[in-house]
Parts: structure tokens; sequence; C-alpha cells
């Protein structure tokens, strides 16, 4: 160990918690010490980990602002669940289905990271934000006027009403409008969002530690002189938003599987699920992937666990979200961090040896 790179030892460090968490998770399953509530939490857990880990790619790794990332998940959890659905009398493996439906889910989340990148990303701060806060809404209402059906005759398409389809008698109706995607295949399970969530890690921490990495922090931290070198602006924008996007696809595709129900509600795929994922980012450390993935677990578990103080949850979970935020950024928070730091006996050794 003592050989690593300080990279290595972090990304090291990183996957070993997320296997950790994955083993006491499993221990826990299997004497039955887990309860129903926190069962149907551990599939969104790893949604929400990799949500944040690919915005902060965009918002940390890259530093533009980005509010249209629900947009993404949205797109991949309807293509991914339209296909499964389809082939599901045609495919019986189910991991086989799951993996095609990824395939395709993290290909159109890419194609539109790269077609809304091309535009958008020559915009910045505030500007950047609107503009794809209003493409995760577009697509949101888009898929809520969708009928899509499928018969002998092949698909049938419209965005007026069942009716209006024309299919035969025995033809089946995939998309129905506000209604969703039902009957859905679900071939998500927790396993698969661990390996989706390390594989998710893998990407990310190997790209900012690449060449290609450090051309985009490069953008990030001084544009004009990162120009001035030779480093083609636009090339690593769209290359870390389309990557960013993929992954809030693949993260959709385990989303969609995991309901056999899928509808675009504003919960699910609106302005106030962005605004989680970015909070998700934020109380982590921008730039920081591990503390991404902390803070969309506690986040996410915190209001569950508090159900039992009722009215109070909400507000012990407000103060929770202040005090992390005070730690995190102001600096008197950063200070108290680093004096605790400083009396980390293993740090001191770590400092000694070197």
């Amino acid at each position: 160990m003592k050989n690593l790179s300080k990279n290595t030892k972090s990304s090291l460090t990183t996957y070993g918690m997320v296997v950790a968490a994955y083993i006491i998770c499993e221990l826990f399953l299997q004497t039955g010490h887990m309860t129903s509530l926190l069962k149907g939490l551990l599939v969104p857990l790893c949604v929400y980990a990799i949500l944040a880990v690919s915005l902060n790619l965009t918002v940390g790794i890259l530093g533009e602002l980005s509010l249209g990332h629900a947009g993404f998940m949205c797109v991949g959890a309807f293509t991914s669940a339209v296909f499964s659905k389809c082939v599901m009398n045609t495919i019986t493996v189910p991991t086989v289905r799951f993996l095609l439906a990824l395939l395709v889910g993290v290909v159109c989340a890419g194609i539109c990271g790269v077609l809304i990148g091309i535009p958008v990303l020559r915009l910045r701060g505030d500007y950047l934000a609107i503009v794809t806060l209003a493409f995760g809404e577009i697509i949101k209402n888009l898929v809520n006027v969708i009928y899509l059906g499928k018969d002998s005759a092949g698909f049938h398409f419209s965005m007026k009403d069942i009716m209006s389809l024309n299919m035969e008698a025995d033809g089946d109706v995939i998309i129905k409008g506000a209604q969703g995607i039902t009957g859905a295949p679900t071939d998500s399970n927790f396993t698969i969002g661990i390996i989706l969530l390390l594989i998710t890690l893998f990407v990310v921490m190997n790209l900012v530690n690449s060449r290609s990495g450090r051309a985009i922090m490069a953008i990030r931290d001084n544009r004009i002189a990162a120009e001035s070198i030779g480093i083609n602006i636009t090339k690593y924008k769209i290359l870390a938003f389309s990557i960013s996007a993929a992954l809030a696809g693949a993260a959709g595709v385990l989303y969609a599987h995991n309901l056999s129900t899928l509808t675009a509600l504003p919960k699910n795929f609106g302005y106030n699920m962005s605004i989680t994922i970015l909070v998700f980012v934020v109380l982590g450390g921008i730039g920081n992937i591990r503390g991404s993935v902390i803070a969309a677990v506690v986040l996410t578990l915190l209001p569950e666990l508090l159900r039992f103080l009722s009215d109070y949850r909400m507000l012990i979970y407000a103060v929770v979200l202040i005090v992390t935020m005070i730690l995190v950024w102001s600096p008197g928070g950063i200070a108290f961090r680093e004096r605790l730091e400083n009396m980390n006996p293993f740090r001191k050794k770590e400092k000694e040896v070197q």
C-alpha cells in the first residue's frame, strides 16, 4: 500500500466502502434483521448514489451547474422500460434482458447528452442552469403525452389518446400517456445496483485521474488559460456532459426495472428530483466523489429513519442539512475538521513515515 499513489488509495478506499456496505446489508438480509422499509430502499439508494456521482462529474469536475439531470434519468428509464416490455416474451432470461435494456438506456441518455450539450454548453452559469432545467421539464412533460402501442402491424404512436392509436383488438399498449408504463419486468435488484455503482465510480474516478480529466479540471479552473495552451474546450465539455448523462441514464434503467409501474411524475423526474441530486453533491462536497455517495445514502435514509417522530421528521432533517452545510463549507467548519484530522493518530504516523 505504501507504493500506491494517493489517488489509487482514495479509489480503493471508496470501492472498499461500497463493498463493505453491500456485505453488511446482505448479512442483515440473510439473517432477517432488516425491516421491509429498508429492503425497499436498497435499490433506490444505489440509484441516488449513481445520480450523485454522475452529477458531480458535471458540477464538481467540469464546474458547470446543471439542473436537468432528472431528464437524462427519465430518458434512460423510459427507453429501457419500453425495450424490456417489448422483448419480455422473447428474451426470458432476466439478466440478459436487463443488460440489453441497460445498454439501450445508457446509449439513448448519452446521445441526448451530446445533442443537448452541443448548443447548451456554450452558455455558462445561471443561463446554463436555466436551459438544462427547461430540458428536464420538457422531457418529463413530453413523456406524459406519449401513447405507444404494438400489434401485428408494428408500432403505433400518438400524442392524443389511446383510441387514436388505431390498433388491433389484441394489441398491447406500452406507454399510456400520464399513466406511464405498466407491467414492465422488474429485473433489477440490490446486487445489480451495487455493481452499477461500482462501475460508475470506476468510470468517473478513472476519468478524473486521466489526461482528459486533468484537461476538464483545467477548463473548470481557468477557461482562458486552458484554451491558450491548446485544450479543446468544446470537446472536453461535451465529453464530461455526455458521460454524466449516460450514467444518469444507467440510474434510470435501474430505477425503472425496480418498479412494475413507471410514471413520469414530478417527484420522480421533475425539478425537485434534480434539486435533490444537486443537494447530495453539494453536501457531499463539490468534486468529492466519495462524499457524494455518503451524502446520497445518508440523506435518503434519514427521512425514513425519522418517521417515528411524525411531524418533527422534516424539521430534524432540515436541521441536519444546515449543520452539515456549516461543517462542510463554512471557514469555521473547515478549521474544525482540520483540527480533528490533526488529532487522528493514524494521520500522524503517516506524516512521520513521509
